[in-house]
């Protein structure tokens, strides 16, 4: 039996307004110079240049960031398999990811001075979507061939080790469909000490990017327990807020990270199109129900700063 008391999430609101996200992981290490032109995508870095990525996580926290998302979105068993690496391996390199993610929290919290006005920052696990797997962009597209069985036996091996890994909760994220979703939220049954975030993308500002109507998604997910928020990212920011208030029903806190409102083009692997992520857009994601705020594709350290400036305005007294 779950209880909301082990929520790390709802223990977060308790006593803070909102929970500040952080922004994209694989662009960011794009950013930095590495070379993500593979299917494992930022998995890859793990292989590569693990120290790159907890350089990326602390220079979130030291942003503002409540949480750092892992650097397992596109791992998986038949992922690393396709590089010689066997099921223990996978295993201990999406732990890996983790260990990563709490280092350079403990090296960001072992300083006093970021301490102030901070509650101890959380660690998400990613678990990204079937689609991620299969490298086609088809977690923008939905309607995979595989069925719900074959949807939990993908999953199945990357929950037990992400939610064996130290992590504080777990992302679903990036969810193109309703189905791929419960598919997740009854398997994280069998994890019974585990929480997690589940979000969506989304194709406009009603719809996943399956189809599904984002209001019948989160009704089907309110008895879920163990799903601690829902929401949507990797979507354009100007679809969210309308995404959002037809999320309320959901009866659990709201959650969106947009990204940058470029597109990216699956088949040419480029992002097209102006950017148009703005922090002061925050306040409208906020009135619509948002309470755990970050950015995905293409958001940088900087948007996450100009986030948590928003926040520290909005936790001010009046």
């Amino acid at each position: 039996m779950t209880s909301r008391a082990a929520d790390p999430i709802a223990q977060f609101l308790d006593v803070s307004p909102v929970i500040i996200l952080d922004g994209a992981l694989a662009t960011e290490l794009e950013r930095r110079g590495a070379d993500l032109d593979d299917p494992l995508w930022s998995a890859k870095v793990l292989l590569e240049q693990p120290q790159l990525i907890r350089e990326v996580h602390r220079d979130y926290y030291a942003a503002g960031a409540d949480v750092a998302t892992t650097a397992s979105y596109q791992a998986s068993v038949e992922g690393f398999a396709r590089r010689g690496i066997d099921a223990a391996g996978a295993a201990a390199l999406m732990r890996e990811s983790v260990a990563l993610a709490c280092a350079a929290r403990e090296e960001f919290w072992a300083v006093e001075s970021n301490r102030i006005g901070r509650r101890r920052p959380l660690v998400a696990a990613s678990v990204g979507p079937y689609g991620a797997m299969l490298a086609d962009g088809s977690e923008y597209r939905g309607g995979y061939a595989a069925d719900d069985d074959a949807l939990a036996q993908h999953h199945r091996p990357r929950l037990a080790a992400l939610a064996a890994s130290g992590a504080d909760v777990l992302a679903f994220e990036t969810l193109p469909s309703l189905r791929e979703a419960l598919v997740l939220a009854r398997l994280l049954r069998e994890f019974p000490g585990s929480f997690a975030w589940l979000s969506f993308s989304c194709r406009d500002d009603r719809h996943t990017s399956e189809g599904d109507d984002i209001g019948e998604c989160v009704a089907r997910l309110r008895d879920f327990a163990q799903i601690s928020a829902v929401g949507v990212n990797c979507t354009a920011p100007g679809y969210v807020a309308s995404l959002l208030r037809r999320m309320r029903a959901a009866n659990k806190p709201l959650l969106a990270y947009p990204n940058s409102g470029e597109y990216y083009d699956a088949g040419t692997r480029r992002w097209q199109g102006p950017a148009g992520f703005a922090a002061r857009d925050a306040q409208a994601w906020y009135d619509a129900g948002a309470r755990l705020i970050g950015g995905c594709c293409r958001t940088t350290p900087d948007d996450i700063q100009a986030l948590r400036s928003w926040a520290g305005v909005l936790a001010r007294p009046a």
